[in-house]
This record gives structure tokens, C-alpha cells and sequence, in this order.
């Protein structure tokens, strides 16, 4: 146990000090020294938007299930359908408590039929890890993989024509979601197509001491485009405007994908999994309450954990709110019961003691052409 009065050390990412000498502003994230921002939460947004640029996302955690029966374990703590992925495929996830609620999301990747990869959040890989070894009374091996991997996210309209430089993979034939195990400045790497920004992008998991190398490699590729390095502020407000959920905002230990308009990732046809018994309760009976996105209509702008209203009475709360940088539009997430989250529905924000006017609009806020 720590002193009373101690200091816990922050965790830091093999990039760490790249951010620092770079002039990052660094901010304490789930334990971790992160960049929150390089040039500024706005530049970096419209970079990525219109152009490209390069996230670290290596405080992420990797856990790996091989075996005989590793497909079984995955189906078993997860209720997507794993079964249905093919080799270099991905899918989003989720980990549920019995009740139905999110022990964390994650990304499922499908390396071989007795092998699985998954992405998780920071600040949950421990937790998650325990959470699947304490579920596996089957023939698979469970690994906490964290250590072995870095992660940079390359994210925009020019992510592929940057990447490309830097590998012999041919990545115009990675579909969305799909991956492929290759080389990155003549480096094994996972080279996966999925993103967290609402636009094309690569992740690229490295081995920890090569991730220097990549990123200086990386930024100089993008350079003709104008790439930008990104912070967190600015991952935060693109994934709001791609409507993309946060644990510990929109989704949480209190929230089901039911609630949190994630129905699509619960696969209940698919045999049993950790949480159908309650799923299917909740899909028979209807949610009392759903996630809901709204436009700012008066002058303020919502920010998390604000209170909502609506015909003047507290009816819920904001998970995530901010302004939309590409969108130029005050945005936000909030959970309201659901006969009050049909598009159109007027509601009020209560800033600073004020009720502001908002609506209820379709969502994603965003979504990139095609």
C-alpha cells in the first residue's frame, strides 16, 4: 500500500518523451502522462478531417487468447459474433457483467482460427484481463499482451497515401476492419483498418522500441500533406462528431448496449454469452431510458454531466458534450427516457444554472463520404 500522501508515478508510453521534446501539452489520462493537445484541439481536428494525422494510442492494452478452444472463450465474454469472423478480420465489442452492462468495449481481431487479439481501453486492460482469465474454464491460454505492443493511430483522407510509403503491403486491398500482419520500416507489424476518428485510417501495433522510429517516420511521410500529431483533445471531439462511444461516459458498469444504441454488436442467436440473460429481459421489456444526440439551439455549449430537460422537468444527463470543430456546431450525447429521444424533440442543457434550448438530431453528427 502507498504511504498516505504519496504520489502514484504516471505511466507513460514508449513515445513519451517525443511528446515532451515536441512541446505537447501532457495532461494526467486514467493514470497516464498523454499529449492532450500539439498545435491546438482545433487544427489537429480539421487536419485529420481533411488531411491526415497521427495519434499515440499506445497507453491501449492487448490481451491474447490461443488455443484449442479460444474462439469458445471469446464467444463466451463477448456478444458479438466472433464465429463469424474470418482470418485478418475485426469486429466491435464488448466485455459484460451478468446484468448486461460493460465491464469495457474492445476490438475483436481474428489472427487465426485458435488465436484472438483484442484492443482494450487503458485504463481497464487490468481489470479486463482478470475479468477473462476468471471466465476461462476452457482449453485457451489468455495473455496479457500490453507490453509487447505500441500503437499509432494514422487517421484522415491521406492516412493511405501515407502509410503506403513506409510499407510493401498493399493497403487498398485492407477492407474496413480487416488487418493484415506486415511490415512497417522493414518491422513486423499489425497493420489493422479501423480507427476511432470516423475517418479511413490505420492503427499500426509496433514493438515498443521501434515506436520512435515509426512515428518520426510516419510524420515525415505525411509531410507533404501537412500531417499533423494529435492529442487527446482532439481524439475526443472527432469520435464525438463520428458518435462513437467513451467507457466511462456513454458507456459504463451501468449502461447495456440496449441503452447505448449499440443493439447491433448483441448477436443473441448466437448461443450463450456473460449478460443474454439479462439482454433478453431488457429486449422484451424495452429500455426505460436510450443515448441521444442533440444540437445546441441556444447560445452555451454542453459539457459532460450537465443535467437535461425536457418540457422543463430533469429528465437525464450529458455523457459527452463539446463543440464540433468540423462541424462548426455545439454537440452532445445525453441519455433521456426513451419516449423523449425521437429526432425533433426540443430539450434544455442547464449551463451554469441556466436552461439552454437544444433538439434532439439524427446521428452520427458526421459521417465521412465514401
Amino acid at each position: 500500500m502507498e504511504p498516505a500522501g504519496a504520489t502514484v508515478a504516471l505511466q507513460k508510453t514508449p513515445l513519451n518523451s517525443v511528446h515532451r521534446a515536441s512541446g505537447a501539452k501532457m495532461v494526467d489520462f486514467g493514470g497516464w502522462d498523454m499529449p492532450v493537445e500539439y498545435s491546438g484541439i482545433i487544427d489537429e481536428h480539421l487536419a485529420v478531417r481533411t488531411r491526415v494525422g497521427l495519434f499515440d494510442v499506445s497507453h491501449m492494452g492487448e490481451i491474447e487468447v490461443r488455443g484449442q478452444q479460444a474462439l469458445q472463450l471469446v464467444e463466451l465474454v463477448t456478444p458479438n459474433a466472433a464465429s463469424q469472423l474470418k482470418d485478418n478480420q475485426a469486429q466491435y465489442s464488448a466485455l459484460l457483467y451478468p446484468q448486461g452492462t460493460f465491464v469495457d468495449d474492445v476490438l475483436v481481431h481474428r489472427m487465426a482460427a485458435d488465436h484472438y487479439f483484442l484492443c482494450v481501453n487503458a485504463s481497464n486492460q487490468r481489470k479486463d484481463y482478470e475479468w477473462i482469465v476468471a471466465h476461462n474454464q476452457l482449453d485457451a491460454e489468455v495473455e496479457y499482451a500490453s507490453e509487447k505492443y505500441a500503437q499509432l493511430a494514422v487517421q484522415g483522407p491521406q492516412a493511405l497515401a501515407t502509410v503506403q510509403k513506409l510499407t510493401s503491403a498493399k493497403l487498398e486491398d485492407i477492407r474496413y476492419y480487416w488487418f493484415t500482419r506486415g511490415e512497417v520500416l522493414g518491422i513486423p507489424s499489425i497493420i489493422a483498418r479501423t480507427g476511432y476518428t470516423g475517418e479511413d485510417g490505420f492503427e499500426l501495433y509496433v514493438p515498443p522500441e521501434e515506436a520512435e522510429r515509426v512515428w518520426k517516420a510516419v510524420l515525415e511521410a505525411g509531410r507533404e500533406f501537412d500531417i499533423r500529431p494529435c492529442g487527446l483533445g482532439a481524439r475526443n471531439t472527432l469520435r464525438l462528431e463520428a458518435k462513437m462511444a467513451l467507457y466511462g461516459h456513454e458507456i459504463d458498469a451501468s449502461t447495456t448496449p440496449y441503452e447505448a444504441a449499440l443493439a447491433w454488436i448483441v448477436k443473441l442467436d448466437k448461443g450463450d454469452f456473460i449478460g443474454r440473460d439479462a439482454l433478453v429481459k431488457q429486449k422484451e421489456k424495452g429500455v426505460a431510458r436510450k443515448l441521444a444526440g442533440f444540437e445546441m439551439r441556444g447560445r452555451g455549449i454542453a459539457r459532460d454531466g450537465y443535467l437535461a430537460r425536457v418540457g422543463g422537468e430533469p429528465a437525464g444527463y450529458v455523457t459527452s458534450g463539446s463543440p464540433a470543430p468540423f462541424l462548426k456546431k455545439n454537440i452532445g450525447l445525453c441519455y433521456l427516457p426513451a419516449s423523449s429521444t425521437s429526432v425533433g424533440q426540443a430539450i434544455e442543457i442547464e449551463i451554469r444554472n441556466q436552461a439552454v434550448a437544444a433538439e434532439i438530431v439524427p446521428t452520427p453528427f458526421y459521417s465521412r463520404k465514401r
